[in-house]
């Protein structure tokens, strides 16, 4: 394992760029910041690399730990380390870093410095996020993260930016607070320690475990987000640009995800257990309920949003089925939904670039000025319905299978949305890319060109080599899902 401590880079390579681009970056010269951008975000990826191959997808213990003393009268460390769940986000997250700064080159004009600063900024917290193992240090990356996305939001987004940031801001962080709540707790009765490690292995009786999974449950609901508080999200998409709605998609929503690793199912698993029915009952109404709300919309961009509900519905549905297939399949669907809708946000941004509108009534016909992206939205688009050798279909399989272990009628209902998806789906795409031409814009439209291309073609790559060969993922996971699944099937208060 290599000595060098690869997690801090992960973290600070993309912060440091970020800063070195606010500092040097001039509107004069927004060629400079968009160069220094990418090579932020290509080393932020590359030192990711060795995390993966260097990594023990036999052992069960954290990996790549760094350990240094951060305040030392309360006991907080600056404590970092991954295991076979966390270390594919990171990879994940630097990845969809580098596609975010593509996918803005040449088409954010304003303030280009400070956006692509941005979105290194919120890269290196996301990655200090996915391997803090101090409760305060995880903290600290979770709330700082809100604070670029809100600017993201409400300086680059729509008319109704303004509106959608706060809303976003408020909704995040009001969770957050009860979040840090049940932290001061877990601090109290484990007699000074902010390791989650450690709260991993404290007897809390049931009461107050019944309290801290309710607290963690209203942080990490908000963030995925699971019904009923997830209205904040389809207002931020479409006003969110598309970089935004990128990241948000592809990373943000999975933060919550895996705080339920994380922090409720191993502090809390007696809770957890029993509770599990309030979990699978929310998820299932978001993927049923939620999958026809998105039937009826008439914005491209409230369509995908509302899909990805339904699809992390699916995540914590396999969570708190507490079998290996059906967690491992969440984990899977989290990261295929990191390429599936990231790559529907960037089709939906490619038209909205020439269009300057994302309603599916403006863009009817676009196949006959537009083929090879049309090629690229159907494949996107098939994935996003889950349709067999996709990666959009692996995750979801493996959880209605996992459901079946568990209960017939639970399964049963999950895989509805299948159908619905595959409805509202293949209906936006049938409105968006068949029929006359009805918008005289769209004659005028262009296909895609080289840097469109190459970044479709690329996520075009992850989405099916994961749906055909998902081994290299499940591979490094199923270790730490094992020993996840152990430890909360022994119940604390034995």
């Amino acid at each position: 394992m290599s000595g060098y401590p690869l997690l801090s880079l992960a973290i600070w390579i993309p912060i440091v760029a970020g800063l070195l681009i606010l500092a040097v970056g001039r509107d004069s010269n927004p060629g400079l910041s968009r160069v220094l951008s990418l090579i932020g975000a290509l080393a932020g990826l590359l030192i990711t690399i060795p995390l993966y191959t260097q990594f023990d997808a036999s052992a069960t213990v954290m990996q790549f730990v760094e350990l240094s003393p951060w305040i030392p009268r309360f006991n907080i460390n600056y404590h970092l380390g991954v295991d076979g769940i966390s270390m594919p986000f990171i990879i994940l997250n630097s990845f969809i870093t580098l596609i975010v700064v593509l996918a803005g080159w040449q088409v954010i004009q304003f303030k280009v410095a400070q956006y692509n600063a941005a979105f290194l900024i919120m890269s290196g917290l996301f990655n200090g996020i996915f391997c803090a193992l101090d409760g305060i240090l995880f903290y600290v990356f979770f709330e700082a993260s809100l604070i670029p996305m809100y600017l993201i939001i409400g300086i680059w987004g729509g008319h109704n930016r303004v509106y959608a940031a706060i809303k976003f801001f408020l909704y995040t962080l009001f969770g957050s607070l009860l979040f840090l709540v049940a932290q001061l707790y877990l601090f109290i009765y484990s007699g000074g320690s902010f390791s989650i490690l450690d709260w991993h292995q404290m007897p809390i009786p049931m009461g107050p475990q019944i309290a801290i999974f309710m607290a963690f449950l209203i942080a990490f609901a908000v963030k995925v987000p699971m019904w009923p508080v997830h209205t904040w999200l389809p207002d931020a998409h479409p006003e969110a640009p598309t970089g935004g709605s990128i990241v948000l998609a592809a990373i943000a929503l999975k933060l919550g995800a895996y705080g339920f690793l994380r922090f409720s199912m191993p502090i809390v698993p007696d809770a957890s257990h029993e509770l599990a029915w309030l979990m699978i009952t929310l998820s299932l109404i978001a993927v049923v309920y939620i999958g026809f709300v998105a039937l009826v919309q008439a914005d491209m961009k409230r369509l995908v949003a509302y899909s990805s509900i339904a699809h992390m519905g699916f995540v914590t549905l396999g969570f708190f089925l507490f079998t290996p297939l059906a967690v491992e399949g969440a984990i899977v669907q989290m990261i295929s939904h990191g390429f599936v809708a990231g790559a529907m946000f960037f089709c939906i941004g490619v038209i909205y670039d020439r269009l300057h509108s994302h309603l599916i009534a403006d863009c009817g016909g676009i196949v006959n000025k537009m083929p090879v992206y049309a090629a690229f939205l159907m494949l996107f688009a098939m994935a996003n319905a889950g349709l067999p050798a996709t990666s959009g279909f692996v995750g979801e399989f493996m959880v209605i299978m996992g459901a079946v272990e568990v209960n017939f009628w639970v399964a049963a209902i999950s895989a509805t949305t299948m159908i619905v998806g595959a409805a509202y789906t293949l209906w936006m795409y049938k409105r968006v890319v068949f029929g006359d031409i009805t918008n005289h814009h769209v004659e005028e439209l262009t296909d895609i060109n080289k840097r469109e291309f190459a970044i479709l073609a690329i996520l075009a790559i992850c989405v099916l080599a994961m749906g055909l060969y998902p081994e290299p993922v499940t591979h490094i996971m199923h270790t730490s899902v094992n020993d996840l699944l152990r430890h909360v099937a022994i119940s604390k208060l034995q």
